[in-house]
Order: C-alpha cells, then sequence, then structure tokens
C-alpha cells in the first residue's frame, strides 16, 4: 500500500521513543529515592547537632534563632516522610480536585509506597513550605495527599505547584498517550499510512521533549544528592570529633575561644545542610 513503509517506520520510531522514555522515567524515580535516602541521614545528622546542643547550659540566644530556621526548612520533609501513604486515600482525594488533579492522583498511585513519598519530598518540600509541616495527624496526611493529588492544601497552599513533573514521572498519563494502544498500534490503524506517519512523528517528537525536561530533572536531582552527602559527611565529622574532644563539658562557658568558634561554625554548617531541604527541582 501506499506509503505504507512509511508508516509502519514512525511508528517503529515512536514506540522506541517510548521505551526510552521508561527507562529515563525509571531512572529518575531511583535518583529521587537516593535523594530522599541522603536526606533522611541528614535529617539523622541535623537532629543530633541539635541534641547536643540542647544539652549545653547558657548557650547564646542567637543559637535558639538558628535553630528555629533550621527545623522550618526540614519540617516539610519530615511531615511528607511520615505520612503513611494510602492509595484509595489518595485517589479519593484527587476525585474532588480538578481533571489534572484527578490524572495526578492516579498517576501518583501508580508508584510503590516508597517511590511515591520519594518523589513528593523531592517535589514537595519546597512548595508546601510550613503549609504541611505546622498540621499533624490526619490534617497532615490528608493535606500533604491533597498536595500530590493536586487538591487544595487544608493549610491554605495552592495545590500542586509540580504537578507536571509528577506526571512527567508517572509515564503515559504524562503525556496523554495510552501505553496499551501504542504497543498494539492502536492509535493509528484507522488512519491513512501518510496521515499516520505524520501523527506518529508528531506524538514522538512531543515525547523527546518529556524525556529532556525529566532528564535535566534527573541531572538537579543527582547533583542535590551529591552536594547533601558531602555536608551531611563534614558535619557529621565536625559534630563528632567536637563532642569527643568537648566530652565533660556543660556549659558554653567552660569553652575556650577556639571551641566557641567551632561549635558556632558547625551550627552554620547544620543551617547550610538544612537550606538543601528546599530548594525546588524542576523550577
Amino acid at each position: 500500500m501506499l506509503n505504507s513503509s512509511l508508516k509502519k517506520e514512525a511508528v517503529v520510531r515512536l514506540k522506541k521513543e517510548v521505551v526510552n522514555y521508561e527507562k529515563t522515567q525509571k531512572n529518575v524515580q531511583e535518583v529521587a529515592l537516593n535523594l530522599h535516602n541522603s536526606r533522611t541521614s541528614a535529617l539523622e545528622v541535623i537532629q543530633n547537632v541539635e541534641r547536643y546542643i540542647n544539652s549545653i547550659a547558657n548557650t547564646p540566644k542567637e543559637f535558639d534563632k538558628k535553630f528555629d530556621a533550621i527545623r522550618i526548612n526540614t519540617d516539610s520533609f519530615k511531615a511528607l516522610s511520615e505520612i503513611k501513604y494510602d492509595e484509595k486515600l489518595m485517589i479519593k482525594i484527587a476525585g474532588g480536585g480538578s481533571a489534572a488533579g484527578v490524572a495526578a492522583g492516579v498517576a501518583t498511585a501508580a508508584f510503590a509506597p516508597t517511590a511515591a513519598m520519594a518523589i513528593a519530598t523531592t517535589f514537595g518540600t519546597a512548595s508546601t513550605g510550613a503549609a504541611i509541616s505546622g498540621l499533624s495527624g490526619v490534617a497532615a496526611t490528608n493535606a500533604a495527599l491533597a498536595w500530590l493529588g493536586g487538591g487544595a492544601l487544608a493549610a491554605g497552599g495552592g495545590g500542586m505547584a509540580s504537578g507536571s513533573a509528577l506526571l512527567a514521572l508517572a509515564g503515559p498519563i504524562g503525556w496523554g498517550i495510552g501505553a496499551a494502544s501504542l504497543v498494539a498500534g492502536g492509535v493509528f490503524a484507522n488512519k491513512k499510512n501518510k496521515e499516520a506517519a505524520i501523527k506518529a512523528d508528531k506524538e514522538r517528537l512531543e515525547i523527546i521533549k518529556e524525556r529532556r525536561k525529566i532528564e535535566a530533572i534527573q541531572y538537579e536531582i543527582v547533583e542535590l544528592t551529591s552536594i547533601t552527602k558531602k555536608l551531611t559527611s563534614e558535619l557529621y565529622r565536625m559534630i563528632t570529633n567536637f563532642k569527643n574532644v568537648a566530652e565533660n563539658i556543660t556549659s558554653f562557658e567552660q569553652y575556650s575561644s577556639d571551641q566557641g568558634k567551632e561549635l558556632i561554625a558547625i551550627i552554620n554548617n547544620t543551617s547550610s545542610l538544612s537550606k538543601l531541604f528546599i530548594k525546588e527541582i524542576g523550577k
């Protein structure tokens, strides 16, 4: 038939690009999980520093102000990480929002619980800000799930700011093509050969565009993970060595001048590490 080979070749190219996209999507989910794990380790070190500071008497009031800011930076991550992921609740909450919200809810429900929380903490900590962390219990859970599903945050937030990124990571839902139809070639079965070839090439270019977007996101996440690990390792080394040297000191006034300066440096590094928790991805 006229242009039949043109159609077949275009569909083959499209299917190959779908495979490439799916590989990239899985890679981004994996690096998001790595970032989540790195942040979990970082949070443990930050809390270790805070516990030590709290055990010392007569610390400067500036220390309290520093740790207030540090907690604000990490609270959203903590709130999202502690949520028990409920797939049915996710879809139910998403169903009360916009069509995009429903799609986002269904897309998020497709993730494994660990992957869903990794995605949430990668894209959600900055955009949720204190909205979720200021809540507790069921209210916090509902607010976070509403964020994931694209609904309105109970705390007055604006819904899922990174919905497009989440949909992209969710696969075919993100770019509006049914994977089953693609595999079977059903999208193009009833079209004329030339028309089908043009449509297949158009869809392929759209998928390439989306793949490149999430490749850029992947690079950002890898870079952020690397910096987070480096600062965490350095802060752990600093606080461990300091505690070993000053193990018998119970009051800030007992520190030498150099020890006081070293402790201030530790707190400043703790603050720098905490700021990485609110760094926005994919903006």
